[in-house]
């Protein structure tokens, strides 16, 4: 599990448009991101919407949002929603259990593993700076730029 002051691990992922996208590059700025479960679900939707629409406020940060969707998947949700940002792919969940936001959860009394919805804020190099777990989707941008500005 990563927790604040590790460096986030390094990643080669496909984003929405099937694009490798690495941690390297996003390195030199804060950077954010977030993992949700499923693309187009209400509280997975509340969240992307919420962090678009804060796009603005977060002053050029990139936002990075991570699920086990498909790159399909990714690119429909993107396209119904004018998401902005960078979708990547973690379909074997490899970062996911990395970063250790693949967990066990429980549905109606069915144990399944999925997503943990977690966010990371990353320093300039690429250190954790800022870890929010078992994230409330709703206003959870409001938090994230709280803690830009400190």
């Amino acid at each position: 599990m990563v927790v604040e002051g590790q460096p986030f691990p390094e990643f080669r992922l496909l984003d929405q448009d099937g694009k490798f996208r690495t941690l390297a590059e996003f390195k030199g700025s804060p950077t954010i991101v977030y993992f949700y479960p499923k693309d187009d679900t209400s509280g997975c939707t509340t969240e992307a919407c919420g962090f678009q629409e804060s796009l603005p406020r977060f002053k050029g940060v990139p936002v990075i949002g991570v699920s086990p969707d498909s790159v399909k998947s990714h690119r429909k949700f993107a396209d119904k929603y004018g998401l902005d940002f960078v979708l990547l792919s973690d379909d074997k969940q490899e970062l996911a259990k990395a970063v250790g936001v693949w967990v066990e959860k429980s549905m109606y009394g069915r144990q399944y593993m999925g997503i943990e919805r977690t966010t990371f804020l990353l320093d300039a190099d690429g250190t954790v700076s800022r870890v929010w777990r078992k994230v409330k989707p709703a206003g959870h941008p409001d938090e994230v730029i709280e803690a830009l500005r400190s």
